[in-house]
């Protein structure tokens, strides 16, 4: 549970007209309940539309707030709740996804009743999901950032025709070699992301563990394996090229063949917020039209 909520944050992404729609109505709801509320900004010209809205402020870090917000608004898709996920790291502070983006599995509040969802939060009428992360432990700053931090997924993929020999070990017990064009390596949270593009499990978004999904194998044998998220990865790349492309969510880079990546669950967990009304399993079945029939 998190404290009565006196104090948000937003970040959004885009000026779209839906966005905007969107958040001059969050804004007002918020400061119609007295609620102080601040902006995120990478830059002046991109706040300037909603200047004219009733905001406290304007932050870039959340360093900057010498006391943190109680709740974090994400306004978009589930990109934009990604990039808000790394935003908040390790600070605890829960995030609420509003979507006005397509699938929404991570941004799961509509944006079609602002108000109503606004008052299942001040009346507390929601629950908090705690989400795994996975680490890019080595290489160290692998993006020039203090923490590689994944929500969805780690990825190894080939940049060229040629596949990859790709060697698993988990806890320094080798695994396998996946001769194929990647893998995936997901979290729960990710399960629904491109895990499942390649016919991976879905997993319940508060599990521990990690989903390794290979990309077109070679091999028709291997299938996805889901581990403990106590276990540690250590994945060696070989193949005919120089390079491969290491994905962190949204992030990527290309590396040196024969660079290992090493990857870990991290010691803290992302606080997400779930209304009541909008579950997991309720989501699941909407977004991928379960049960839909086009004979009924």
């Amino acid at each position: 549970m998190i404290p009565m909520v006196r104090k948000v944050a937003i970040l959004y992404k885009g000026c779209n007209p839906k966005t905007r729609e969107c958040l001059q109505m969050l804004i007002s709801e918020l400061s119609s309940r007295k609620i102080e509320v601040f902006l995120y900004s990478r830059n002046e010209d991109e706040v300037a539309p909603y200047r004219e809205e009733t905001i406290s402020g304007l932050f870039s870090s959340l360093s900057e707030f010498t006391v943190k917000p109680d709740l974090i608004f994400s306004v978009g898709g589930d990109g934009t709740f990604l990039e808000t996920a790394m935003v908040v790291g390790d600070t605890g502070i829960p995030i609420a996804g509003i979507n006005t983006g397509r699938m929404g599995f991570l941004a799961n509040i509509p944006n079609e009743n602002i108000k109503q969802s606004v008052d299942l939060l001040c009346n507390e009428d929601f629950y908090v999901v705690n989400r795994s992360l996975l680490e890019i432990v080595r290489p160290e700053n692998i993006f020039g950032i203090d923490r590689a931090l994944a929500l969805n997924e780690v990825t190894i993929q080939k940049t060229g025709f040629s596949m990859l020999n790709i060697h698993v070990y988990v806890n320094d017990e080798f695994l396998n070699t996946y001769w194929a064009d990647g893998i995936i390596i997901s979290t729960a949270t990710g399960s629904t992301a491109y895990n499942l593009s390649v016919g991976g499990p879905i997993l319940s978004p508060d599990d521990d563990s990690i989903v390794i999904s290979p990309i077109s194998p070679h091999h028709l044998t291997v299938r996805p394996l889901v581990l403990s998220g106590r276990n540690n990865l250590k994945i060696g790349i070989e193949g005919r090229v120089k390079e491969y492309l290491a994905t962190c969510d949204f992030r990527s880079k290309n590396m040196r063949i024969n660079e290992e990546i090493h990857i870990h669950i991290p010691d803290f967990k992302l606080k997400t917020v779930m209304l009541k009304k909008m579950t997991f399993f309720n989501t699941l079945r909407n977004r991928l039209m379960w049960g839909m029939d086009k004979r009924n």
